[in-house]
């Protein structure tokens, strides 16, 4: 096998292996719901394929259900339940739409009864119902994710502008009880922060929000920091959460796979979370370093970095690390980088991440182009399309960080 298919084989294998399906049943069939009414609400990217998991587990026990989950991500009806598709990473009319069909849903419900909740990430952007305008909100997203804010960054300001995130969904079922089902996006898994914890007590406080909006200069409305100056539940009783994912089970699934190739592993960290463009030059790095291995070998990391955005170009997180790591990689031998996210999507882009290896720069060079030059415009989409290096997978119904790779044959 080539190294780009020893690289397909791994990519195919690690997410086989964190698919929420068998996680979601386990966690069910594991539970007594009692006698009073079941209803569902899915939200996250991986929402469609953890209420089809739940409705092949409990079938009609489940009275009714609500799935919002990203465009493109819903695969089919589920028994009788409403299935949404809405913006992701900025919430959008959909968003909200879809939310306020789960808020409904769960309306009227007494204390015997159970919401059975299913989150994955992405839930941000996809559960949401603003407590200022669509507009602001979209605006306060978009100077986020261009700030080059972190996940838990992020979420410390967007639940404070919610009437569903920071535990206040847990509150608006009340007094029925929340049964929570987490696939982890967020390294460490703080229950509070995936998918801005719409069902968990919040452990941040005003005063990390406005240190946040200090840090990256965000321009708010008065409205605006009026909410952040209000705090979130610290408490909920009606809430039990079951976790049935995160990055490590990804990267063991990685090194299971790669060991299959012939290949000895290295487990490097599952907390990689600095800029991606510095990432992919540490990865190409660490390849340059270990060119003396005498057998094949593949250093594995999980987690998820960050891009600050200068360019105008197109890609994502996982394309910027790979393509950073080819400016290190052309004197080496039979070595590529590789990185990917779960989802199966990287930024606003088609592709899951990007593959490059010690040819990619020379392929680029002869079409005039420099892999400085693409990183500055953030435009890593169309320097891997030219390089062959665009990794498509489509959505892969998971969502547990990002994955990323040396492979060095021998």
């Amino acid at each position: 096998m080539t190294l780009r298919e020893d690289a397909d084989f791994i990519i195919k294998e690690s997410i086989s292996t964190v698919l929420p399906d068998k996680a979601t049943s386990k966690a069910l069939k594991e539970k007594d719901f009692g006698t009073g009414e079941l209803r569902l609400v899915a939200a996250g990217k991986a929402a469609w394929q953890m209420a089809q998991a739940a409705d092949r587990t409990l079938g009609s026990r489940i009275r009714s259900g609500v799935v919002v989950t990203k465009y493109e991500h819903v695969k089919g009806a589920i028994a009788n339940y409403r299935c949404f598709e809405a913006g992701h990473p900025v919430p959008d009319e959909n968003s909200f739409i879809a939310t306020q069909a789960a808020l409904d849903s769960v309306q009227g419900l007494k204390e015997q009864d159970t919401v059975l909740f299913l989150l994955s990430g992405g839930g941000s952007a996809l559960f949401e119902k603003p407590l200022i305008s669509r507009e602001e909100m979209q605006d306060i997203t978009k100077q986020l994710l261009a700030s080059g804010a972190d996940i838990t960054e992020m979420n410390t300001i967007r639940k404070r502008l919610s009437a569903v995130k920071g535990g206040r969904f847990a509150e608006l079922c009340s007094p029925a009880k929340v049964y929570c089902i987490v696939l982890s996006d967020i390294l460490g898994d703080p229950l509070d922060m995936i998918a801005s914890g719409p069902a968990y007590p919040d452990s941040s406080t005003k005063e990390d929000a406005f240190a946040i909006v200090k840090k990256y200069h965000l321009i708010l409305t008065d409205h605006a920091k009026e909410l952040l100056r209000q705090e979130t539940p610290k408490v909920l009783t009606n809430v039990e959460t079951v976790i049935t994912g995160s990055v490590r089970e990804l990267c063991r699934a990685a090194e299971k796979a790669a060991g299959d190739c012939g290949y000895d592993t290295v487990f490097l960290t599952d907390h990689l979370d600095c800029e991606a463009r510095e990432a992919g030059a540490f990865m190409g790095d660490i390849a340059l370093s270990h060119q003396n291995v005498k057998k094949s070998t593949a250093y594995i990391a999980g987690g998820e970095t960050v891009v600050h955005l200068k360019g105008h170009g197109r890609g994502g997180r996982n394309q910027e690390l790979a393509l950073s790591a080819a400016e290190h990689l052309d004197t080496c031998y039979n070595t590529a980088v590789f990185s990917i996210g779960s989802d199966g999507t990287d930024g606003p882009t088609d592709a899951a991440g990007g593959y490059t290896d010690e040819n990619t720069k020379a392929l680029l060079a002869q079409k005039g182009l420099l892999i400085y030059t693409i990183l500055e415009e953030n435009d890593a989409y169309n320097g891997l399309q030219k390089s062959d290096g665009l990794i498509i997978t489509g959505p892969t119904g998971t969502n547990v960080n990002d994955l990323s790779v040396i492979l060095i044959k021998r």
